[in-house]
């Protein structure tokens, strides 16, 4: 089977690589990567030597080599991870966020259309809004209400995935999911920064008074979830993907703190972040039910695997 993974240079999208070459060792995958600022071609070593693996430099953006890539390879399945994700630089400017991740989104599904194949997207919780203290988990029937930029390009896409299903009749499905961790994630994200910072002996920074709460799933429960989807979907379907450990952010640091040895006197409070979600959680009993699928990993076990990643 011929399978196509964009962003398959980034943090989840190279773990994910990695799990479905073990998972299918007779597939050959096809990496779709544009090389910008948060892919890594270190992410993939030992694989630049496998036959089975392709990387191809492209930009979602350019449909038309999308479409000569489509059109050659026709590939099975597209496992969809490419996108602009950092919050913070979609507060600061957004046209990137807006072009990459609806636009490109939009060429990937017309390759879709045009050539067949099936489509897994991979989207956040991000879509759902801010949930308070209190309240039950984001589940699949969730009104949409992005309160930023990043997550309202997020929210398009998903929207444009479901309309091409019910338009033009493609077999695509939406997958969202929470705070993601793990070996091989860009620096500029909430647990490597503290990682990094600690290391250094530098003041780990937390936004506002670090009361805000994520829901954390190690990167290889999500691609295991993905891989069990991919298997066997409905179109115009999606899956809420949690790993059921909510915790603070100030908490978090001082949970890693002190799996590193470092003092909680390295926390630092910085101005919050604009527009700030409060909570995330996902419901994911319909995978349960569905799959038989739950996150398997414990967070202290994952951040172990973590630690031993960054050799913390």
């Amino acid at each position: 089977m011929t399978t196509f993974v964009t962003g398959g240079l980034g943090f989840i999208g190279s773990n994910f690589v990695f799990a479905h070459l073990k998972k299918y060792p007779s597939d050959y995958v096809f990496i779709l990567d544009n090389q910008s600022y948060a892919s890594n071609a270190n992410n993939i070593l030992g694989l630049y030597e496998d036959y089975r693996v392709t990387t191809i430099k492209v930009d979602i953006r350019d449909r038309e080599t999308l479409d000569r890539l489509y059109k050659l390879y026709t590939p099975e399945i597209t496992y969809h991870f490419a996108a602009e994700s950092h919050v913070d630089n979609s507060i600061d400017s957004d046209d990137e966020f807006l072009s990459t991740n609806i636009n490109g989104t939009h060429n990937i599904l017309k390759c879709i259309r045009t050539h067949g194949g099936k489509l897994v997207h991979v989207s956040t919780d991000e879509v759902f809004g801010s949930l308070g203290a209190f309240s039950e988990p984001f589940n699949e029937h969730t009104p949409y209400n992005p309160r930023n930029p990043y997550s309202a390009t997020k929210a398009a896409s998903d929207h444009l995935v479901r309309a091409y299903v019910n338009t033009h009749r493609i077999n695509a499905v939406v997958t969202n999911c929470s705070n993601n961790y793990g070996p091989r994630q860009h620096a500029e994200k909430l647990i490597p920064t503290i990682i990094r910072k600690a290391k250094a002996n530098e003041e780990v920074p937390i936004y506002g008074t670090g009361v805000n709460i994520r829901d954390w799933l190690y990167v290889d429960d999500h691609c295991d979830a993905l891989l069990t989807i991919g298997e066997n979907f409905v179109p115009g379907d999606r899956f809420n993907i949690g790993g059921g450990y909510e915790i603070n952010n100030l908490s978090l640091a001082y949970l890693i703190l002190d799996m590193m040895g470092k003092p909680n006197t390295l926390v630092h409070f910085v101005q919050d972040r604009k527009g700030h979600d409060f909570r995330y959680a996902m419901d994911s009993r319909k995978m349960k039910a569905c799959f038989n699928w739950s996150a398997k990993t414990e967070f202290v076990d994952g951040m172990k695997k973590t630690l031993e990643w960054y050799h913390a």
